[in-house]
Parts: structure tokens; sequence; C-alpha cells
């Protein structure tokens, strides 16, 4: 267990980072936070608001597009309340002029081709369309690829799926927004508009220590892309949510953990020739080795940028585990690694505690003896009972590697389905001798048995 000195140092770690960022990135306010389950909240401000407001952990920044991982998960509880379907065209549920036949999925993992703003030089005029132009005017609108080919980014997909949730549900996108996730996840800074403790964002000059304030803007109909405001600490909590939903909202009043794991799942990597991110069902990926992955999203406005991430995997990592940095500069792009490094910081010098191995139940009489060393395909598994379920892992599986888990079908004798791991969804059949006996299994159709075989059956130790 790491000791009370030991967390505080930790702390100290941290706050370095989030100090020397400010001072090197020369970003006028920097807030920042982890949230974790075993530990305090963790929160550090550096700079000044750039207005009469003090800058705490209170105050609130622009988050950008991390608005679109709220929207993204507005839309997969609409999926799972049976509003929709993700391979539902937009025409099912919209009345619109163009780009109808385009997928919920492929807008929500921005594989749609469609084209990445309005119609229109949005930021050129800082004047977001209202919904009714946006609709309008979505014939001027490009499909700049062909659907699925290949990532490309879009504000205006994610702007579609918000006004599809507010259609569904009978409301506005942020009336949805509040009822169904902030207030059931206690997120009460994250508003969609700035509010009186708001800082100041800033264009800072290249060459001078000048900071010229970036004008205000609303983002109109395009709010479900980039709107939102928010504090680090409540971002910090969403991006554990993210990351471990159970942690968090064990009810599911929010979203079923397998629906995280399904939001979670690379659909695209993001570039073709450097596989350093991908995109899931509105939430960016970011493999850190190690089977370590960071889920959440980046945000950008005129004056301010934001990143909110929470970690997966990995020794040390603990449960509820996400951290957000939020800076009132729209060039410090340091902001955005900075997420992903308390991360890893927090878990190089302040692990989870390592809990101790508790004995368990027994394996099921009819599990038992089908436990232990089994060969399929030439290669040798290790069947085993572990928190009560039937696992399976190659006998060469690297530690971390998770295994396959079994659930049994039911009445369906000696049949389990795979759920999760290796060969997940497939079945997992039985065969018994006369004295009852396992004998032989089928995994996904593969012959397994005790000793090893050809295909053809021959066996190498007749």
């Amino acid at each position: 267990m790491t000791s009370a000195a030991g967390r505080t140092s930790a702390a100290g770690r941290l706050d370095r980072l989030v100090r020397q960022v400010q001072a090197q990135a020369r970003v006028p306010a920097v807030s920042a936070a982890v949230h974790r389950a075993d530990r305090p909240l963790w929160t550090c401000t550096a700079g000044g608001t750039g207005n009469d407001t003090a800058l705490d952990e209170q105050t609130r920044f622009r988050i950008g597009s991390v608005t679109k991982t709220f929207t993204a998960v507005l839309v997969m509880q609409c999926r799972d309340d049976g509003l929709l379907d993700l391979d539902d065209p937009l025409r099912r549920h919209l009345d619109l002029p163009a780009h109808g036949e385009l997928t919920v999925r492929r807008l929500l993992s921005h594989t749609a081709g469609l084209q990445r703003e309005p119609y229109g030089d949005v930021w050129d005029t800082l004047r977001a369309p209202d919904t009714d132009q946006l609709i309008t005017e979505l014939d001027r609108a490009e499909r700049v690829l062909p659907t699925g080919r290949r990532y490309h980014y879009s504000n205006l997909g994610m702007a579609l799926l918000g006004h599809l949730v507010g259609q569904v549900r009978g409301g506005t996108w942020a009336e949805v927004l509040t009822e169904r996730v902030l207030t059931p996840l206690g997120l009460t800074a994250t508003t969609t508009t700035p509010g009186p403790r708001a800082a100041t964002g800033f264009l800072v000059d290249a060459y001078s220590d000048e900071a010229h304030p970036e004008p205000p803007t609303d983002f109109g109909a395009v709010s479900p892309a980039a709107q939102l405001w928010s504090t680090a600490t409540d971002l910090a909590r969403w991006a554990a949510f993210l990351a471990d939903p159970a942690a968090l909202d064990a009810a599911g009043r929010v979203l079923a953990p397998a629906t995280l794991d399904e939001m979670r799942w690379p659909v695209t990597v993001t570039d073709e020739a450097v596989w350093a991110g991908g995109f899931g069902l509105g939430l960016i990926l970011v493999p850190q080795g190690e089977r370590v992955v960071h889920v959440g999203h980046d945000g950008a406005m005129p004056g301010f940028l934001a990143g909110a991430y929470g970690r997966r995997g990995g020794e040390g990592t603990p449960g509820a585990f996400g951290a957000a940095v939020l800076g009132s500069s729209g060039t410090a792009v340091e902001l955005l690694e900075l997420p992903h490094r308390l991360l890893a910081a927090a878990v190089e010098h302040d692990p989870a505690d390592i809990d101790p191995w508790r004995p368990g139940e027994p394996a099921p009489p009819d599990v038992r003896g089908l436990l232990g060393r089994w060969w399929g395909e030439g290669f040798e598994y290790v069947f085993s009972w572990h928190e009560g379920a039937l696992r399976a892992r190659g006998a060469g599986d690297p530690p971390g590697k998770p295994p396959a888990v079994f659930a049994p079908v039911p009445d369906q004798p000696d049949v389990f389905r795979t759920v999760s791991g290796r060969e997940n969804g497939e079945l997992l059949r039985l065969t018994r001798d006369s004295a009852g006996v396992v004998v032989r299994m089928h995994w996904a159709t593969y012959r397994f048995t005790r000793r090893q075989e050809t295909f053809d059956g021959f066996d190498f130790r007749v």
C-alpha cells in the first residue's frame, strides 16, 4: 500500500507537470484534475483567468469537441432504448434534403465521408447556422469521400446526430443532455453557456508575451459537436466514466458497461501509416503500449484547448481513472498531451494497491473434469475456473492478455458461449464418454483434445 508520504510526493510530481506546461507553453490559465476510485480527487490550477474572477477548480473553460463524447453517449442511449439502430439511415428519423442515406454508425465513427463543417465559412464569420438553416443547406454540403473509405472528421455529422437525439426524445439536445447524462452523473458544472466563473480564452502571440482575447462564439445548431463549458473536476469524472462506467454508474442509469465496451472498440485508425490512434463510436482511442489504452477526446475552440481521457488496462491502473486538462490558449498544443502524461505519472508514482488473493468457491462438478490443459489447432490451452466463470488462455499467452470467458447456454447442457476474449460470441461444446468424462471439446468448431493431435486425428504420443 502506498504511504501517505508517497501519495504526497506523487501529487507533487503531477503539480509540477501542470505548472511546467503552463509556464513553457505560455498558457494564461490551466486547470487539471485526476479522478480515481482509490484516492481523493487531485486538482491543480496555474495562471489566471484573464478577467476579474479568481482561477480555481470551479473555473469553467470551453471544452470544444470533448462535447462529442456526450452526444455519442446520448445516441447510444437511444439505441439501447430501442429508439434507433446504429445502422439506420438518417432519413428514417429526420426529414433531410440530402445525405439521408448516411447511417448513425458511420457518423459516430467519422467514416461517413461527410464534409467537416456546415455549408459556409463558419470559422471565418464565427456565425453558426441555426437548426433550420443547417437542415435547409444540407444539400449544399458535400460528401467528400465515399462512405466507409476512411476516417474523416466531421462536426457537421455530429451536429446531425445531436439533432437526431432531440427529435427521437422529443426535446432539444441540451435538454436531453442535462436530463439523461449531466444530472445523473452529478456533472453540475458542465453547461452550454460559460456562466459567471469562466476563464477568458486567448490567442498568445508567437513572438511576444501578448495574449489577445478571442471573441465569444455560440455554435448554434452545431452545439452537439463543440458547445459545452466545464471544469477539470467534472471532465476528469466524465473521463473516468468512459473508462470504467460500472464504478461510477453501478445501476447503469446513464449507459450499460457493455455499451461503453462497444463504443471503445476501434472502428478505424486515424492515420493509415502510423497506427498511434483510433476512433470508436464517438471516442478517440490512444494506445499506450503494454495493453493500455486511453479513451476520451480532445477539444479546441477559439482561445481554448481541452483534453479528457480515462485509462484502461495495465498493471497499477486503479478503477474509475480519468484525467482532464483545460487551458485558455488556443495554440498551446502541449496541453493536449498533458492528460496522458498525468495518467502515466499517477500510475508510475502512486499505483493502485494490490489486493490480496483469497480462496474462492470450487468449480461446479460438471465443469471440474474439463479443467487443465487441452490442445487445439496444434497449440496448447489451459482451461480454468476463476471468479465464478470458466476461462481459457493460450499456454504461451503473456500475463496481461485477457482470457476467454465462457457462460453456460441456458437449457443446453455442456454448451457454453464465449462472452469475452478470444473467439468472443462462439460456442464451446463438450463431448463426454459413457462414464461422463469430457474427452473432446469443440470451440468455434475447432476440435480440442487432451493430447496434441493433427487435424486428421494423429496422436504423437501413441
